[in-house]
């Protein structure tokens, strides 16, 4: 019967070491292969930790992840452990790391994960936007007609978005989510997260664009409030059944009018027409 390995995603921290977890740092002390997105900066990591990292450090990056993960399945199949860590996040959101968990588990090997820091979760708690509901839309696209087209298939979108963006883009971005959602929808930029320059800008898009244009630098993520849909006219037969059910209990008529009214968002001599009528 084949024995076969372990394939642990570890969530690496946004920024501070600090955030590491007990058992990551385990991991990184037992594990077979470690599969780093930067070699050079997992192994400064280990060094601000104090672990010394047990088994072969192997690169695992966009370039050669197709390639390496055929690799890395072999190990796996041999019964060996393989933690897979990129510079901050969990690996495969946004980073290297879904080919390989999609091969494992074609394979049938286990896949588990050391869950640490978010960008995406912690820039939606402190956004101060709606966090019942959210999608994570990653990266909007590079080119100006792709992203535009991305960004128009998402304004009907209600549930919170969460984006990605490179320092560079992001004014460009940012202007284009305006065009798309609305110059006034609510939105916050969050920079350097958990970091020493921490900053969350909230405002409307068009605001932030314009705020963006001056120049800004760090890891950014946007957090952009979902679409409200237009409720539509008000149901006029139901205001004046809820007056009348009011006047039956023994209130005046006009005050009546007055309160169902305010609380529909329609003219009182509307809703005091209908009534009467």
């Amino acid at each position: 019967m084949r024995e076969d390995g372990r394939l642990v995603l570890a969530g690496a921290p946004i920024g501070q070491a600090g955030d590491v977890s007990p058992r990551l740092r385990e991991a990184l002390r037992s594990a077979d292969v470690v599969a780093a997105e930067d070699t050079r900066r997992l192994r400064r990591l280990a060094a601000d930790l104090g672990v010394e990292i047990g088994g072969r450090v192997v690169s695992y990056y966009d370039a050669n992840e197709a390639g390496r993960a055929q690799e890395l399945i072999e190990t796996l199949k041999e019964g060996r452990t393989v933690v897979v860590i990129t510079d901050a996040g969990m690996p495969g959101v946004s980073d290297p790391g879904y080919r390989l968990t999609r091969l494992a588990v074609e394979e049938g090997v286990t896949v588990t994960a050391l869950p640490g820091p978010s960008a995406v979760t912690t820039a939606l708690a402190v956004s101060g936007l709606p966090s019942d509901r959210f999608c994570f839309e990653g990266f909007p696209p590079r080119k100006t007609g792709e992203r535009a087209r991305r960004l128009s298939a998402l304004a009907g979108e209600e549930r919170t978005m969460v984006f990605f963006e490179a320092p560079h883009r992001l004014a460009e971005s940012l202007e284009a989510m305006a065009e798309a959602f609305g110059a006034d929808r609510p939105a916050a930029v969050c920079r350097e997260l958990t970091k020493t320059y921490e900053e969350v800008r909230r405002g409307g898009l068009a605001e932030l664009a314009a705020w963006a244009a001056g120049g800004v630098k760090g890891e950014i993520t946007v957090v952009v409030a979902g679409h409200v849909p237009d409720e539509g006219p008000p149901d006029v037969e139901a205001l004046v059944a809820e007056v009348e059910r009011r006047v039956a209990a023994g209130e005046q008529r006009k005050a009546a009018v007055a309160e169902v009214a305010k609380a529909a968002g329609m003219p009182k001599r509307e809703l005091y027409d209908a009534v009467h009528r």
